[in-house]
């Protein structure tokens, strides 16, 4: 069979009309796909596993599979349940997840700390985080008796290579005697020490703007808790992109406020495994 060659008019015409498609077609480079995931998509997905608490009492390695085949590659700890550091550290192995971080309660500085900040460097923990601040510490004295403590706490974690950080409620907002306690605290203690683990529901339950903080106190936010708020008086909580919150906004600035993990939490939910699947798929095709 005779091929047409290049002299053949057919030929170049064809050869014409190929190249002015192929002119109009902006063919991927080779980091196309890792552009669009670091300059679009809000990057790994994390799950605090209060969420699934009452799974892993019954069972921590299924509970922990069942987490990574819905989408998360990373988990936030809120207890071992009963399993040593060294074991935690096997199942994650074993289910390809990481845990970045842990929440484990107020600090008490000495033996029990010291035992924490080891547990966390054999599961590989970056970051401790304390998840709640008594009501006898909730006076003005008293958030600045709590801040120099954690200063403490995180000079301690610091020397063993993690960061301390400090998790939100919604009662930090209102005023105490006219000062509001997150901004004692954060101005209060040291930024190389002391992070904030910043629950997005909870601030605006609180009736404050995350964003505000965000701009005021730029890089001291490399965590975040993400759940959503229903748009009832009552301020319900539901799974994310179920409320009101804006999540482009607050996701939108993630690097102003130097956020590095998200971390999905609903307190109470219904079915936990619908509710993370929900809001894994949610922020998943979330571009921001």
């Amino acid at each position: 069979m005779k091929h047409p060659s290049c002299s053949d008019p057919n030929r170049r015409e064809f050869l014409e009309v190929v190249g002015a498609l192929m002119g109009t077609i902006a063919l991927p480079g080779p980091n196309a796909l890792h552009d669009d995931l670091t300059t679009k998509k809000i990057g790994p997905i994390g799950l605090q596993l209060y969420t699934v608490r009452d799974e892993m009492k019954k069972n921590v390695a299924t509970t922990l599979s069942r987490v990574a085949r819905t989408g998360y590659t990373e988990v936030e700890f809120a207890g071992y349940f009963d399993h040593s550091a060294k074991d935690i550290r096997s199942q994650l192995k074993n289910t390809g997840l990481s845990a970045p971080a842990a929440h484990v309660g107020f600090p008490v500085l000495g033996r029990e700390w010291d035992k924490i900040i080891e547990d966390a460097v054999v599961v590989g923990h970056k970051y401790l985080v304390c998840p709640w601040i008594d009501d006898k510490y909730r006076t003005v004295s008293g958030y600045k008796e709590v801040a120099e403590l954690f200063n403490k706490a995180g000079e301690q974690t610091k020397k063993a290579g993690i960061q301390f950080a400090y998790h939100n409620h919604d009662f930090e907002f209102p005023a105490v005697d006219g000062v509001i306690p997150y901004d004692l605290l954060i101005t209060q203690t040291d930024p190389d020490k002391v992070k904030m683990e910043m629950d997005v529901f909870w601030v605006t339950h609180g009736g404050a703007d995350p964003l505000a903080y965000f701009k005021r106190f730029p890089g001291r936010f490399p965590l975040l808790h993400v759940k959503d708020m229903d748009g009832t008086p009552a301020k319900g909580m539901v799974d994310v992109g179920k409320g009101v919150i804006n999540w482009r906004a607050v996701l939108g600035s993630r690097s102003l406020a130097g956020t590095k993990h998200i971390f999905v939490e609903h307190d109470q939910p219904k079915d936990p495994f619908a509710s993370i699947r929900d809001s894994y798929r949610y922020l998943h095709a979330l571009d921001v």
